[in-house]
């Protein structure tokens, strides 16, 4: 008779310089611990070592997208199983001990007992470039806020000159005005305040030229990465960058609308005792998620009549504004779940301007035949809005205005 090779599953503790390793058989037995280098070489060791001992059903790995990505990304080429694993809870710490030993053979149980399901994101696509992007956009945004305080804060505690001249500016008024001064001898106050306001003008310049340019970076790549996301009613590029982050490259890894509802923190969770039977608000998840979600759900309580439908619906039926705004946002969950892993193909709007200038018609006189405002009709030729009502009505009014 022969034997079959015994399934083998991994854990690895992630760090900068090393990767702890532990080896488990199907049973749970402890097979074996090894540390390796964070290098290709180490994860190629790592790799091999593991697969010594029998067939690698499977490795949970802490640390995905930071220390951990590089090997992730080595095993996962390599056809291996590979889930993410949280860190030991603090019960099991308490009571084991901490060390990298041991939250290795942990993250092995993990993989183990399929208490870690997640598959990690591949970090491999533009979903990639669009979050390194991101990054960039919103720390030029908040040091441009800091940067704008501060040159309020110097104003009020200028001279009295300078400050009666600045202080009823406004920000981009201040700026410009800042950013031209010509100071002299420093030691003078006055002037020492002008070189430090220009400093600051300056500065704040030059973060509005970078926070344009990544604006105009991410809009480019979120439209064609998943252009069916951002034609969505109160999708734009902001929104859509965060939910493509959240779901990663890999979007078929979110099993379910519900585990995307839950990843985004908008699921129910039950807490339910005895004969009380309820659910509580999820606060976990992505909290930039569930904000995308919630600036989705505030456009469409103000200007969808479907959404104003339903929320009238549920009014009636006794539900607080919270109770309808948390439903709306599992909703919302639902959709946006559908066009990350399914996106639809989005008809062009490049069509539109040119057929309206072909009619003689002013964007103000188009507006008023629609009955909206010349904003919304730019928007919807530039692609950026696309209410699904008004360019059916829009493309209606050029085919009968064309004939």
């Amino acid at each position: 008779m022969t034997s079959e090779p015994r399934a083998v599953y991994g854990g690895v503790d992630t760090h900068r310089d090393i990767h702890v390793a532990a080896a488990l058989d199907h049973t749970g037995r402890l097979l074996g611990t090894e540390t390796f280098p964070a290098t290709p070489a180490g994860y190629r060791q790592l790799h091999r070592w593991l697969a010594r001992h029998g067939t690698l059903a499977g490795v949970g790995v802490e640390g995905t997208g930071s220390y951990g990505l590089g090997l992730a990304r080595h095993l996962a080429d390599a056809g291996v199983e590979v889930v993410e694993v949280n860190r030991p809870n603090r019960q099991t710490r308490r009571r084991r001990g901490k060390n990298d030993t041991i939250d290795a053979e942990a993250a092995a149980r993990s993989a183990l007992s399929g208490d870690a399901t997640a598959v990690p994101k591949s970090h491999a696509g533009s979903v990639e470039s669009i979050r390194v992007l991101r990054i960039a956009f919103r720390s030029s945004r908040n040091t441009r806020t800091k940067v704008i305080n501060q040159l309020h804060a110097l104003v009020i505690s200028a001279p009295g000159t300078l400050r009666s001249d600045l202080e009823e500016l406004s920000n981009e008024m201040l700026v410009q005005r800042c950013s031209r001064f010509r100071p002299g001898d420093l030691t003078d106050p006055v002037e020492a305040t002008k070189a430090a306001l220009r400093t600051l003008a300056r500065h704040h310049q030059m973060l509005t030229d970078d926070i344009e340019t990544l604006r105009t970076q991410l809009e480019q790549l979120t439209r064609s990465t998943n252009p069916s996301l951002c034609a969505a009613l109160g999708v734009g590029s902001d929104v859509a960058s965060i939910l493509l982050i959240t779901a990663g490259d890999n979007p078929e890894r979110l099993h379910s609308d519900a585990a995307f509802a839950a990843l985004c923190g908008v699921s129910p969770i039950e807490a339910s005792s005895g004969r009380v039977v309820r659910h509580r608000l999820n606060r976990g998840g992505d909290r930039q998620a569930n904000h995308a979600l919630w600036r989705i759900a505030m456009v469409r309580w103000s200007c969808d009549p479907r959404t104003k439908a339903y929320i009238a619906r549920r009014r009636a039926e006794g539900r607080t504004n919270a109770e309808i705004l948390r439903a709306l946002k599992r909703h919302i969950a639902r959709e946006i779940y559908r066009l990350l892993t399914n996106p639809q193909p989005v008809t062009s709007t490049d069509d539109l301007r040119p057929r309206r200038l072909a009619t003689g018609t002013s964007l103000r006189a188009l507006a008023q035949q629609l009955g909206t405002q010349p904003a919304r009709i730019s928007e919807l030729e530039l692609g950026t809005r696309r209410p699904a009502e008004l360019e059916a009505n829009y493309r209606a009014w050029l085919d009968t205005h064309a004939a």
